[in-house]
Protein backbone atom coordinates (compact mmCIF):
# COMPACT_ATOMS: atom_id res chain seq x y z
CA UNK A 1 0.00 0.00 0.00
CA UNK A 2 2.86 2.38 0.88
CA UNK A 3 4.53 1.66 -2.47
CA UNK A 4 1.30 2.54 -4.29
CA UNK A 5 0.97 5.83 -2.38
CA UNK A 6 4.59 6.72 -3.09
CA UNK A 7 4.09 5.97 -6.77
CA UNK A 8 1.01 8.19 -6.91
CA UNK A 9 2.82 11.04 -5.13
CA UNK A 10 5.83 10.84 -7.45
CA UNK A 11 3.54 10.66 -10.50
CA UNK A 12 1.62 13.71 -9.34
CA UNK A 13 4.82 15.70 -8.87
CA UNK A 14 6.16 14.65 -12.26
CA UNK A 15 3.05 15.72 -14.12
CA UNK A 16 2.22 18.81 -12.02
CA UNK A 17 2.28 21.97 -14.07
CA UNK A 18 5.03 24.41 -13.23
CA UNK A 19 4.07 27.88 -12.02
CA UNK A 20 5.78 31.26 -12.28
CA UNK A 21 4.57 33.75 -9.68
CA UNK A 22 4.27 37.48 -10.39
CA UNK A 23 5.29 39.42 -7.31
CA UNK A 24 4.25 43.04 -6.83
CA UNK A 25 7.00 44.30 -4.57
CA UNK A 26 8.55 47.35 -6.22
CA UNK A 27 8.33 50.73 -4.54
CA UNK A 28 5.08 52.58 -5.32
CA UNK A 29 5.46 55.31 -2.75
CA UNK A 30 3.84 58.61 -3.71
CA UNK A 31 6.84 60.86 -3.12
CA UNK A 32 4.67 63.96 -2.82
CA UNK A 33 2.15 62.26 -0.51
CA UNK A 34 -0.80 63.46 -2.61
CA UNK A 35 -2.67 60.15 -2.67
CA UNK A 36 -5.02 59.03 0.09
CA UNK A 37 -6.11 55.68 -1.36
CA UNK A 38 -5.53 53.35 -4.28
CA UNK A 39 -8.50 51.23 -5.31
CA UNK A 40 -8.31 48.40 -7.86
CA UNK A 41 -11.23 47.42 -10.08
CA UNK A 42 -10.44 44.17 -11.87
CA UNK A 43 -12.85 44.02 -14.84
CA UNK A 44 -10.96 41.40 -16.85
CA UNK A 45 -13.34 39.03 -18.58
CA UNK A 46 -10.70 36.28 -18.36
CA UNK A 47 -8.76 36.11 -15.10
CA UNK A 48 -6.51 33.31 -16.40
CA UNK A 49 -3.23 34.97 -17.41
CA UNK A 50 -2.19 32.09 -19.63
CA UNK A 51 0.77 29.73 -19.91
CA UNK A 52 4.28 29.97 -21.31
CA UNK A 53 6.25 27.17 -22.96
CA UNK A 54 9.72 27.00 -21.42
CA UNK A 55 12.17 24.14 -22.08
CA UNK A 56 9.33 22.17 -23.68
CA UNK A 57 7.23 22.48 -20.52
CA UNK A 58 4.07 24.45 -19.86
CA UNK A 59 4.47 27.12 -17.16
CA UNK A 60 1.34 28.66 -15.65
CA UNK A 61 1.62 32.40 -14.94
CA UNK A 62 -0.07 33.59 -11.75
CA UNK A 63 0.02 36.48 -9.32
CA UNK A 64 1.54 35.56 -5.97
CA UNK A 65 -1.79 36.61 -4.44
CA UNK A 66 -4.74 35.99 -6.74
CA UNK A 67 -6.98 38.22 -4.62
CA UNK A 68 -5.59 41.00 -6.76
CA UNK A 69 -7.73 43.80 -5.37
CA UNK A 70 -6.54 43.18 -1.83
CA UNK A 71 -3.02 42.51 -3.07
CA UNK A 72 -2.66 45.87 -4.86
CA UNK A 73 -4.42 47.91 -2.19
CA UNK A 74 -2.24 46.36 0.55
CA UNK A 75 0.83 46.99 -1.61
CA UNK A 76 -0.09 50.69 -1.76
CA UNK A 77 -0.87 50.89 1.98
CA UNK A 78 2.46 49.31 2.92
CA UNK A 79 4.43 51.79 0.80
CA UNK A 80 2.43 54.91 1.70
CA UNK A 81 2.25 55.79 5.37
CA UNK A 82 1.86 59.52 4.70
CA UNK A 83 -1.36 60.21 2.81
CA UNK A 84 -2.83 63.08 0.83
CA UNK A 85 -6.35 63.74 -0.45
CA UNK A 86 -6.49 62.05 -3.87
CA UNK A 87 -8.45 58.83 -4.31
CA UNK A 88 -7.05 56.94 -7.30
CA UNK A 89 -8.79 54.03 -8.99
CA UNK A 90 -6.86 51.57 -11.15
CA UNK A 91 -9.02 49.84 -13.77
CA UNK A 92 -7.42 46.55 -14.79
CA UNK A 93 -8.90 45.69 -18.18
CA UNK A 94 -6.69 42.95 -19.59
CA UNK A 95 -3.55 40.92 -18.95
CA UNK A 96 -3.22 38.04 -21.39
CA UNK A 97 -0.33 35.83 -22.49
CA UNK A 98 -0.43 34.04 -25.85
CA UNK A 99 2.07 31.48 -27.17
CA UNK A 100 3.00 30.97 -30.79
CA UNK A 101 4.84 27.66 -30.53
CA UNK A 102 5.78 27.39 -34.20
CA UNK A 103 7.63 30.71 -34.12
CA UNK A 104 9.02 30.66 -30.58
CA UNK A 105 7.25 33.94 -29.83
CA UNK A 106 5.16 34.77 -26.79
CA UNK A 107 2.98 37.88 -26.61
CA UNK A 108 1.90 39.72 -23.48
CA UNK A 109 -1.05 42.10 -23.82
CA UNK A 110 -1.70 44.58 -21.02
CA UNK A 111 -4.45 47.18 -20.72
CA UNK A 112 -4.77 49.18 -17.52
CA UNK A 113 -6.08 52.70 -16.87
CA UNK A 114 -6.23 55.09 -13.93
CA UNK A 115 -8.68 57.69 -12.65
CA UNK A 116 -9.09 60.19 -9.82
CA UNK A 117 -12.36 59.72 -7.94
CA UNK A 118 -13.89 63.00 -6.82
CA UNK A 119 -17.28 62.76 -5.15
CA UNK A 120 -18.33 59.79 -7.25
CA UNK A 121 -17.13 61.30 -10.54
CA UNK A 122 -14.10 59.75 -12.21
CA UNK A 123 -11.52 61.75 -14.15
CA UNK A 124 -9.15 59.99 -16.52
CA UNK A 125 -5.45 60.13 -15.61
CA UNK A 126 -3.64 57.77 -17.96
CA UNK A 127 -3.59 54.37 -19.66
CA UNK A 128 -1.10 51.68 -20.61
CA UNK A 129 -2.36 49.67 -23.57
CA UNK A 130 0.13 47.56 -25.44
CA UNK A 131 1.52 44.20 -26.51
CA UNK A 132 5.06 43.04 -25.74
CA UNK A 133 6.92 40.39 -27.73
CA UNK A 134 9.24 37.76 -26.22
CA UNK A 135 11.45 35.63 -28.45
CA UNK A 136 12.68 32.31 -27.02
CA UNK A 137 15.86 32.65 -29.11
CA UNK A 138 16.73 35.96 -27.46
CA UNK A 139 15.23 35.60 -23.97
CA UNK A 140 16.86 32.91 -21.77
CA UNK A 141 13.90 32.57 -19.37
CA UNK A 142 10.62 33.90 -20.80
CA UNK A 143 8.43 33.11 -17.73
CA UNK A 144 10.70 35.14 -15.45
CA UNK A 145 10.95 37.94 -18.00
CA UNK A 146 7.18 38.15 -18.38
CA UNK A 147 6.74 38.11 -14.61
CA UNK A 148 9.25 40.94 -14.27
CA UNK A 149 7.65 42.91 -17.12
CA UNK A 150 4.13 42.72 -15.65
CA UNK A 151 5.45 43.87 -12.28
CA UNK A 152 7.44 46.69 -13.92
CA UNK A 153 4.48 47.86 -15.99
CA UNK A 154 2.06 47.98 -13.06
CA UNK A 155 4.49 49.65 -10.65
CA UNK A 156 5.63 52.23 -13.23
CA UNK A 157 2.04 52.94 -14.23
CA UNK A 158 0.92 53.47 -10.64
CA UNK A 159 3.89 55.74 -9.87
CA UNK A 160 3.20 57.88 -12.93
CA UNK A 161 -0.50 58.11 -12.13
CA UNK A 162 0.18 59.98 -8.89
CA UNK A 163 1.08 63.24 -10.65
CA UNK A 164 -0.14 62.86 -14.23
CA UNK A 165 -2.30 65.34 -16.15
CA UNK A 166 -6.03 64.73 -15.58
CA UNK A 167 -8.67 65.12 -18.28
CA UNK A 168 -11.59 67.36 -17.35
CA UNK A 169 -14.46 65.19 -18.59
CA UNK A 170 -16.28 63.59 -15.61
CA UNK A 171 -17.32 59.94 -15.89
CA UNK A 172 -20.13 58.55 -13.68
CA UNK A 173 -19.17 55.45 -11.70
CA UNK A 174 -21.87 53.37 -13.43
CA UNK A 175 -20.33 54.23 -16.84
CA UNK A 176 -16.67 53.78 -15.92
CA UNK A 177 -16.27 50.74 -18.17
CA UNK A 178 -17.30 52.91 -21.14
CA UNK A 179 -14.81 55.67 -20.34
CA UNK A 180 -13.14 55.59 -23.76
CA UNK A 181 -16.36 56.24 -25.68
CA UNK A 182 -17.29 59.07 -23.30
CA UNK A 183 -13.88 60.75 -23.48
CA UNK A 184 -13.54 60.51 -27.27
CA UNK A 185 -16.76 62.50 -27.69
CA UNK A 186 -14.92 65.48 -26.18
CA UNK A 187 -11.70 65.17 -28.18
CA UNK A 188 -11.60 67.52 -31.14
CA UNK A 189 -9.05 65.54 -33.15
CA UNK A 190 -11.44 62.56 -33.04
CA UNK A 191 -14.70 64.41 -33.66
CA UNK A 192 -13.62 67.23 -36.00
CA UNK A 193 -14.40 66.61 -39.69
CA UNK A 194 -11.09 68.27 -40.62
CA UNK A 195 -7.84 68.77 -38.69
CA UNK A 196 -6.47 72.28 -38.12
CA UNK A 197 -3.25 73.18 -39.98
CA UNK A 198 -0.22 74.03 -37.88
CA UNK A 199 2.56 72.66 -35.66
CA UNK A 200 1.79 70.77 -32.44
CA UNK A 201 4.30 70.55 -29.59
CA UNK A 202 2.59 67.71 -27.73
CA UNK A 203 -0.31 65.29 -27.93
CA UNK A 204 -2.48 67.43 -25.65
CA UNK A 205 -2.40 70.34 -28.09
CA UNK A 206 -3.01 67.94 -30.98
CA UNK A 207 -5.99 66.32 -29.26
CA UNK A 208 -7.46 69.76 -28.54
CA UNK A 209 -6.54 70.95 -32.06
CA UNK A 210 -4.65 73.98 -30.79
CA UNK A 211 -1.52 74.50 -32.93
CA UNK A 212 1.54 76.20 -31.43
CA UNK A 213 1.76 79.89 -32.31
CA UNK A 214 5.02 81.10 -33.81
CA UNK A 215 6.02 77.76 -35.32
CA UNK A 216 5.75 76.68 -38.91
CA UNK A 217 6.92 73.98 -41.34
CA UNK A 218 10.28 74.61 -42.98
CA UNK A 219 10.71 73.50 -46.59
CA UNK A 220 13.57 73.38 -49.08
CA UNK A 221 13.55 74.86 -52.59
CA UNK A 222 11.86 71.73 -53.91
CA UNK A 223 8.98 72.12 -51.47
CA UNK A 224 10.04 69.20 -49.29
CA UNK A 225 9.59 69.47 -45.53
CA UNK A 226 12.96 69.71 -43.77
CA UNK A 227 11.69 70.31 -40.25
CA UNK A 228 9.95 72.78 -37.96
CA UNK A 229 11.02 76.44 -37.59
CA UNK A 230 10.31 78.96 -34.86
CA UNK A 231 9.47 82.66 -35.09
CA UNK A 232 13.18 83.43 -35.57
CA UNK A 233 13.27 81.22 -38.68
CA UNK A 234 15.47 78.68 -36.88
CA UNK A 235 15.04 74.92 -37.12
CA UNK A 236 14.03 73.37 -33.80
CA UNK A 237 14.81 69.86 -32.60
CA UNK A 238 12.21 67.39 -33.78
CA UNK A 239 11.97 65.80 -30.34
CA UNK A 240 10.38 69.06 -29.18
CA UNK A 241 7.51 68.54 -31.62
CA UNK A 242 4.67 66.02 -31.68
CA UNK A 243 3.91 66.66 -35.34
CA UNK A 244 2.10 68.95 -37.71
CA UNK A 245 -0.97 69.24 -39.94
CA UNK A 246 -0.80 70.58 -43.49
CA UNK A 247 -3.69 70.69 -45.95
CA UNK A 248 -5.78 68.71 -43.49
CA UNK A 249 -3.23 65.85 -43.30
CA UNK A 250 -1.42 65.07 -40.04
CA UNK A 251 2.20 63.93 -39.69
CA UNK A 252 3.83 62.45 -36.58
CA UNK A 253 7.44 62.94 -35.52
CA UNK A 254 9.32 59.60 -35.38
CA UNK A 255 12.98 58.45 -35.42
CA UNK A 256 12.68 57.98 -39.20
CA UNK A 257 11.14 61.37 -39.89
CA UNK A 258 7.61 62.72 -40.08
CA UNK A 259 5.20 59.92 -40.98
CA UNK A 260 1.67 60.55 -42.21
CA UNK A 261 -1.11 59.81 -39.72
CA UNK A 262 -3.92 57.90 -41.41
CA UNK A 263 -7.40 57.09 -40.15
CA UNK A 264 -9.74 54.11 -40.51
CA UNK A 265 -12.72 52.76 -38.58
CA UNK A 266 -10.42 51.79 -35.69
CA UNK A 267 -8.83 55.20 -35.29
CA UNK A 268 -5.61 57.00 -36.20
CA UNK A 269 -2.43 55.12 -37.15
CA UNK A 270 0.95 55.40 -38.84
CA UNK A 271 2.59 52.73 -40.99
CA UNK A 272 5.74 51.74 -39.14
CA UNK A 273 7.18 49.07 -36.82
CA UNK A 274 8.37 48.58 -33.26
CA UNK A 275 11.98 48.51 -34.50
CA UNK A 276 11.61 51.88 -36.23
CA UNK A 277 9.88 53.67 -33.38
CA UNK A 278 12.08 52.25 -30.61
CA UNK A 279 15.38 51.56 -32.42
CA UNK A 280 17.58 51.25 -29.33
CA UNK A 281 15.43 48.63 -27.62
CA UNK A 282 12.43 47.31 -29.49
CA UNK A 283 11.30 44.93 -26.75
CA UNK A 284 10.07 45.36 -23.19
CA UNK A 285 12.39 48.12 -21.98
CA UNK A 286 11.22 50.54 -24.63
CA UNK A 287 7.57 49.67 -24.17
CA UNK A 288 7.66 50.11 -20.42
CA UNK A 289 9.73 53.28 -20.70
CA UNK A 290 7.39 54.49 -23.43
CA UNK A 291 4.73 55.17 -20.83
CA UNK A 292 6.44 58.45 -20.04
CA UNK A 293 5.13 59.98 -23.28
CA UNK A 294 1.40 60.41 -23.59
CA UNK A 295 0.06 63.86 -22.85
CA UNK A 296 3.39 65.46 -22.09
CA UNK A 297 5.32 65.10 -25.31
CA UNK A 298 6.20 63.46 -28.58
CA UNK A 299 8.79 60.87 -29.47
CA UNK A 300 12.34 61.76 -30.43
CA UNK A 301 12.63 62.02 -34.19
CA UNK A 302 14.90 63.13 -36.99
CA UNK A 303 14.20 66.19 -39.13
CA UNK A 304 14.11 64.65 -42.58
CA UNK A 305 11.74 64.95 -45.50
CA UNK A 306 8.14 64.17 -44.59
CA UNK A 307 7.02 60.91 -46.14
CA UNK A 308 10.52 60.17 -47.39
CA UNK A 309 11.98 56.67 -47.20
CA UNK A 310 15.34 58.13 -46.12
CA UNK A 311 16.49 56.61 -42.86
CA UNK A 312 14.16 53.62 -43.12
CA UNK A 313 15.32 50.01 -43.26
CA UNK A 314 13.85 48.40 -46.35
CA UNK A 315 13.98 44.98 -44.65
CA UNK A 316 11.79 46.02 -41.72
CA UNK A 317 8.25 44.62 -41.86
CA UNK A 318 5.81 47.51 -41.58
CA UNK A 319 2.23 47.46 -40.32
CA UNK A 320 -0.45 49.77 -38.94
CA UNK A 321 0.65 51.12 -35.55
CA UNK A 322 -2.36 52.77 -33.92
CA UNK A 323 -2.18 55.87 -31.76
CA UNK A 324 -3.98 55.65 -28.43
CA UNK A 325 -6.77 58.21 -28.68
CA UNK A 326 -6.48 59.09 -24.99
CA UNK A 327 -2.72 59.26 -24.44
CA UNK A 328 -1.10 59.60 -27.88
CA UNK A 329 1.05 56.54 -27.21
CA UNK A 330 1.64 53.83 -29.81
CA UNK A 331 -0.44 50.68 -29.59
CA UNK A 332 1.51 47.73 -31.01
CA UNK A 333 -0.18 44.57 -32.16
CA UNK A 334 2.72 43.00 -34.05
Amino acid sequence: MKKILMFLMVSTLCFAQKTELIKLSQNIKDKNSRTKSLNLLDIRTDKDLGTVIYKDESVQMKFSNEDLKNHVETWFADDNKARGSNDITILLEEIKITNFQNTGLTKLKVKVSSFINRNGKYFFISRYYNTLDFNSKLTPNIPKQISSSISDILSSFINQSYAHTVLRTPIPEAELKDYEVILEKNMKFVTSPELTNGVYKDFKSFSEQKPQEGYYIGKNKKGKVIGVKDQNDLLVLTEEMYGYVEDGKAYRSTPVGFLEINKDDRGYYIVSSRQELYPKNSNTGAMIGGMTGGLVGGLIGAAIDSGSKTGRNGNTALSNVYIDSLTGDYVFEK
